[in-house]
């Protein structure tokens, strides 16, 4: 599938996805509605309720981690939220660079900027704003940001490589990233990776992880940090979608695992 095609499935949708539950969300992998909505787990997200600055409406059960606990975000940086969504993690991080801080999320999804603005304007912050673009071509100013965060994004964009390097391109001297992340260790079956709903669900994105780690490094972060990392067991009636009950044992034998993982790291 060409990278236009698959940007187009993942605007699709989350745009959707905007408007649905937190429950539906989390019940059905990432959001994606090829698990069904009668499942009754959570696969990927965290809990943020005890998250200060955390607001209830902008969490729509899609992340993977909370980058926030690992970002060393500063009062009065300047933070910069990849694939923002309702704000969940930009809120978050607003009760941590205080008044004299600023907090801009990016998210290419209409329907999510539009309920951000939304869920900001019900908060009163002018110093939170909300921006549609690309991540792979981001519309921001060189060296502008103290910390980038992104929670359960990154492995839906298609050219990692390009995300990075842009990640490079708008991190001030000396500012870092944090990232919440969906990575493979192993060898993912080939029906998971085809279908193209798995892949808006955040799975079939997902790449192998030394080879996210080595796109990171080349982008042009030397030292990675791995903060935390965590498998996702997935269940055998989610698998069954995808997979024959031949094909679930191999796989739940090869040593094979689907994990989020927290990685940091700075430019030089």
């Amino acid at each position: 599938m060409k990278a236009e095609d698959l940007k187009f499935i993942v605007k699709e949708k989350y745009g959707d996805i905007a408007n649905q539950s937190k429950l539906f969300n989390q019940s059905s992998c990432c959001g994606s509605t090829s698990c069904g909505s009668e499942v009754d787990y959570t696969i990927f997200s965290d809990d943020y309720s005890g998250e200060k600055g955390y607001n209830p409406d902008a969490d729509l059960g899609l992340g993977c981690g909370i980058p926030t606990q690992f970002a060393n975000i500063q009062k009065g940086d300047h933070v910069l939220d990849l694939g923002s969504g309702a704000g969940n993690d930009c809120f978050v991080a607003r009760a941590i660079v205080g008044e004299t801080g600023k907090v801009t999320g990016l998210d290419f999804t209409e329907a999510m900027i539009t309920k951000a603005m939304e869920n900001n304007k019900k908060l009163g912050f002018t110093n939170v704003e909300f921006i549609k673009g690309d991540i792979e071509v981001m519309p921001l100013p060189d060296n502008q940001y103290d910390v980038i965060i992104s929670n359960c994004v990154l492995n839906l964009v298609p050219d990692k490589t390009k995300a990075f390097r842009q990640m490079v391109r708008v991190l001030k001297p000396g500012g870092h990233f944090c990232v919440s992340d969906v990575v493979i260790k192993g060898q993912l079956p080939e029906q998971l990776h085809k279908d193209a709903e798995m892949y808006a669900g955040c799975v079939s994105g997902a790449i192998e992880m030394d080879d996210y780690l080595r796109i990171i490094k080349q982008a042009g972060f030397p030292e990675i940090t791995i903060h935390k990392q965590k498998e996702i067991a997935i269940p055998v009636d989610v698998l069954a979608n995808y997979l024959s009950k031949e094909e679930i044992s191999n796989y739940q034998n090869s040593g094979t695992g689907i994990y989020s993982i927290t990685v940091s790291a700075g430019k030089i």
